[in-house]
C-alpha cells in the first residue's frame, strides 16, 4: 500500500468523508494570492492558524479567486479547501451568509472533534470579508 493510500485509509477510519480526504490530499486552493483584495490570518483556540486570500471583482463584488494557507491538521486543510471552493463566484454578501453547517454539508462529513476546524475556516473568511474595502 502506498503512503497516500495509508493516509486515505487512516482519515476514512477517523470519520472524514471522501471529499474531505481528497481536499486534504490534493491541497485544493492551498497557496497565496500576491495581489489580493482581501486577506486575514487567524489563529483559533486550538492553535491552528489559517490565512485566506481573496480576489474580488470591483463593482459586482464577486469573489473571483480564493486561496488559503494553514498550519494545522487534516480538518483545517479540508475546511479551508471547502470554504474557498464554496465562495468562488459568489458575492461578498453571499459569502458572508455561509455557516458552519453549510461547510460540513459541503464536505459530506468531518469527525466531531474536528468541528473547530470548520469554525476556524468560517471565522477567517468572515474577518477577511470584513477587511475588504473595495468598491
Amino acid at each position: 500500500m502506498s503512503g497516500k493510500e495509508d493516509i486515505k485509509n487512516l482519515l476514512k477510519r477517523s470519520g472524514y468523508s471522501s471529499t474531505a480526504i481528497e481536499y486534504f490530499i490534493e491541497k485544493v486552493n492551498v497557496g497565496k494570492i500576491e495581489d489580493h483584495d482581501a486577506y486575514f490570518v487567524y489563529t483559533g483556540p486550538c492553535g491552528d492558524t489559517m490565512e485566506i486570500f481573496l480576489t474580488i471583482e470591483p463593482g459586482s463584488k464577486v469573489i473571483k479567486d480564493a486561496k488559503f494557507q494553514a498550519i494545522g491538521c487534516a480538518g483545517a486543510f479540508a475546511s479551508g479547501s471547502a470554504i474557498t471552493e464554496m465562495i468562488k463566484g459568489k458575492t461578498v454578501e453571499e459569502a458572508k451568509k455561509i455557516e458552519e453547517e453549510d461547510i460540513i454539508d459541503w464536505l459530506g462529513d468531518i469527525p466531531k472533534q474536528k468541528i473547530h476546524c470548520v469554525c476556524l475556516a468560517k471565522k477567517t473568511l468572515k474577518f477577511a470579508l470584513d477587511e475588504y474595502k473595495g468598491g
